[in-house]
């Protein structure tokens, strides 16, 4: 697309890319649906699954009501696996973890720090039940015999879930374990009340489990990266989704003093990196988590881990090994990919969770849809559907006053000429005769005004959005 400066008498409009996301497996919104703006492109399923051969698999417990019985409920927790390669192959991954505030548990990351290497699956569950959960994986693998070593040090990591949940009557036993393995699979990813993330509470909001990834651009390799979370974290007053302070604008039925809540975030990706490198992404999803507000409490267990697929062979026992290597200085699209997915999959569990009732009746709502398109709204970030509802990507242009020209600033966009165009079409009708520059690739904008006073101003991603 080439744009060329010219006079024009254009009316300033700013435009919107909408993409309409992959249908959620259980039939719930995720995030998009709902108007939340997200820098970047997702994969066809926007989820941990996109990087070829990851499997995901819950085993969700919830029985009872009513006042704790310690030993009988109410029960509320669960198990998720993610399995790097999927169910069907034993060998290892390139892995590498961080650590933001240690007040947690994630197993076997002394290894890991050691060889570099992550063999066999990453659990998530609850943080009473991480012991038998390590055990039955140890039992999983001996079945399988799938183990390099004659020994096994399984990857499970915890978030506390004790205000809903009979934590201490231990109810999560080797057979849900085997299950959330045994039912892994490459598909579509539930998120919310599911797996480990059944009892979990983020920003005094219900959490849970929620999942998201990024495409990246040829010219940065084409390489795909998925995050996936179980988010049980943070205050109210903190959360902000899309810069816009959402848990201020939200605040009834908020009930702690101090965050004692904890995220467990794993990155997968196809990208060639060694294991130093993927403890730098490993950090990366740190950025993620703050654009949603967190401070990492004190009494917050926020644990990182990142692997490649890439360099099957690695793992190899014996011989002289050749590996691929992307370098250093072509990392930034994945830092930057890890950032975006990792602060979408938390939106998206804290979108798919649903109110819950658990122990001595302790009720945490979920995050109300219309209430956070409302508050997007009242801020200029709502990002609505376009109105063809085409799958293919689309324009929404809107006529938006310049502060320049007496309207006031931040204020809504003017509904006035609102038009649906292809985005192509509608990039040609702006180069038509507006001031701008050559783009970058992926990346076109254009800057200007019209007779009328008010400013023009385009600005495109693929697949994402920039106003």
């Amino acid at each position: 697309m080439n744009f060329q400066r010219t006079s024009s008498s254009v009316i300033g409009a700013l435009l919107f890319l909408v993409s309409i996301p992959a249908s959620y497996p259980q039939g719930k919104p995720r995030a998009r649906d709902l108007g939340v703006p997200f820098d970047g492109t997702p994969g066809p399923r926007n989820a941990i699954t996109d990087v070829k051969g990851v499997e995901v698999g819950h085993s969700t417990i919830v029985s009872g009501e009513g006042k704790l019985e310690v030993g009988k409920g109410p029960v509320r927790t669960g198990v998720t696996a993610v399995l790097p390669r999927g169910k069907g192959s034993a060998k290892p991954v390139f892995a590498g973890w961080f650590s933001l505030n240690g007040n947690g548990e994630m197993t076997g990351t002394t290894w890991i720090e050691e060889s570099g290497f992550l063999e066999g699956p990453i659990m998530i569950t609850n943080t009473h039940s991480v012991g038998i959960v390590r055990d039955a994986v140890i039992a999983w693998r001996v079945k399988q015999g799938k183990m390099m070593q004659p020994w096994s040090l399984p990857i499970v990591a915890e978030t506390w879930d004790g205000y809903l949940n009979d934590i201490n009557g231990f109810h999560v036993k080797e057979a849900h374990a085997f299950q959330a393995l045994e039912s892994a699979s490459g598909g579509a990813v539930a998120e919310g009340n599911v797996g480990g993330g059944t009892g979990m509470i983020c920003h005094e909001f219900k959490g849970g489990i929620g999942t998201a990834s990024r495409k990246l651009e040829a010219s940065a390799g084409g390489y795909t990266l998925g995050v996936l979370v179980q988010a049980n974290y943070g205050l109210r007053p903190q959360l902000r989704i899309a810069g816009v302070p959402v848990g201020r604008e939200i605040a009834e039925r908020a009930f702690r003093s101090q965050d004692d809540g904890s995220i467990i975030i794993v990155v997968g990706t196809d990208a060639p990196l060694l294991p130093h490198q993927l403890k730098r992404l490993a950090r990366r999803a740190a950025l993620g988590l703050a654009r949603l507000g967190s401070t990492s409490g004190n009494g917050s267990g926020d644990i990182f881990i990142a692997f490649s697929t890439a360099n099957e062979d690695a793992g190899a026992p014996t011989g002289t090994l050749s590996l691929t290597m992307l370098s250093n200085e072509r990392m930034n699209a994945l830092f930057e990919a890890t950032v975006q997915a990792t602060e979408e999959a938390i939106v998206n569990a804290l979108v798919a969770a649903e109110t819950m009732t658990g122990i001595d009746g302790h009720r945490v709502t979920a995050l109300p849809h219309d209430r956070l398109r409302e508050v997007l709204k009242k801020y200029n970030r709502l990002l609505e559907r376009s109105p063809k509802g085409a799958a293919d990507e689309h324009a929404v242009v809107r006529q938006v006053p310049h502060p320049a020209s007496g309207d006031r600033a931040g204020s809504p966009p003017a509904r006035e000429n609102e038009t649906a165009l292809p985005l192509r079409a509608a990039g040609r009708q702006f180069a038509a005769g507006n001031a701008g520059g050559p783009p970058r690739p992926g990346k076109a904008r254009i800057r200007g005004r019209g007779t009328s006073g008010r400013a023009l101003r385009y600005q495109t991603r693929r697949g994402a959005i920039s106003s």
